[in-house]
């Protein structure tokens, strides 16, 4: 997948197309500068647009940052409650998930990077639905490890903690990749893929 069709795959549900091209600004605005140095006329002009028109569409940059992480948000869950609602063994889902869950943020490196590391600057009520969507990022992958401590597949000294561990892990990915680096996101979401089994797997199966 080239670069422009990366930035713009996430947004393909977002209509009008004004609506669709001020989201993609604001990403890589937010991404480049940080939420709060960011203004809404640096994301009109990155859009093609006057900071009137963004307003047609968006009453605030708030509610801009709520529609990215949102998206963001429900993208990658459905990646993580597909792997975890699998047929296949714990060892095998949670691969999936880290697979999938990685290249993902690979993939869409600079909105995940705002869709993770902005939160604070969400409204109290977006932010509580924000988190609420997080909680159940964390369910599904902590339904996979419970599954592999009860089949003894796996053992780890605290699901939780372990749970919060694989998705940092995952997330921080984000935050460092570089799409003219030596490994594709394919590549990172099967290293990571590979780290994680070895981390929950018991000593004598590593």
């Amino acid at each position: 997948m080239d670069v422009e069709a990366r930035r713009t795959e996430a947004w393909g549900d977002i209509t009008p197309d004004a609506a669709r091209r001020l989201v993609i600004a604001a990403v890589e605005a937010f991404a480049e500068r940080g939420y709060h140095a960011t203004t809404t006329r640096d994301i009109a002009g990155r859009a093609g647009m006057s900071p009137a028109a963004l307003y047609i569409h968006y009453k605030t940059k708030e509610e801009l940052l709520y529609q990215i992480s949102r998206v963001g948000h429900l993208l990658s869950l459905g990646l993580l409650q597909e792997a975890a609602s699998g047929g296949g063994p714990p060892a095998e889902r949670l691969a999936d998930a880290v697979r999938s869950f990685v290249r993902w943020h690979a993939e869409h490196h600079t909105t995940g990077r705002v869709v993770q590391y902005e939160l604070d600057a969400l409204s109290v009520e977006h932010y509580t639905e924000i988190v609420a969507l997080r909680r159940q990022s964390e369910t599904a992958v902590r339904s996979i490890i419970q599954d592999g401590v009860r089949s003894g597949d796996f053992d780890v000294p605290e699901v939780s903690g372990t749970t919060l561990a694989v998705l940092s892990l995952c997330i921080d990915v984000a935050r460092w990749f570089n799409p003219d680096g030596r490994r594709t996101p394919d590549e990172v979401g099967a290293l990571y893929a590979g780290l994680v089994l070895r981390m929950v797997s018991p000593a004598g199966g590593r």
